[in-house]
């Protein structure tokens, strides 16, 4: 696991917003994706998890707390509207640092701590809420395969 520093579009997003704990993202992915199908907009990549908490201190405690501020997106080719709790806009791009954690995704901490010292160590500064994409399903290649792609803004 290495930490590079890329470049990202900006992205029209299909989403849903909502407290809780990290848990729920999994059952909230597939009502995102069948909103956008039921709506007839074509998906145009992975589906994210858009973490609004700023340090770990955060997450952990909002974790805890059943109080995470929990964001599911998922890439959809044209913009739509948004009904109740689904609300399609535009995902800032721009300069990020990014990790790539193969395995669980319970297991994702190590990654976060990588790229947490790797931010500091360059003088850098999370600038936004972090973003979690997720290319792989769960079903369709083993735990140990699955891929979490790690997202942190920084200026």
């Amino acid at each position: 696991m290495e930490v590079k520093e890329v470049e990202m579009p900006e992205l029209t997003v299909l989403g849903m917003r909502k407290k809780g704990r990290y848990d729920a993202i999994g059952a909230m992915i597939p009502q995102v994706c069948g909103y956008a199908v039921a709506k007839g907009v074509a998906l145009a990549g992975p589906p994210a998890f858009v973490c609004h908490e700023m340090t770990p201190e955060e997450a952990t405690k909002a974790n805890a707390d059943g109080t995470a501020d929990l964001e599911v997106v998922v890439p959809v080719s044209k913009k739509t509207r948004g009904k109740g709790e689904f609300k399609c806009y535009t995902l800032p791009g721009g300069k990020m640092a990014r990790i790539v954690h193969e395995g669980a995704y319970k297991d994702v901490g190590g990654a976060y701590m990588k790229l947490f010292e790797w931010v500091g160590q360059n003088g850098k500064k999370v600038s936004g809420p972090i973003r979690e994409v997720y290319p792989n399903e769960p079903g369709k290649v083993p735990e140990e395969k699955l891929l979490t792609e790690i997202y942190a803004p920084i200026g």
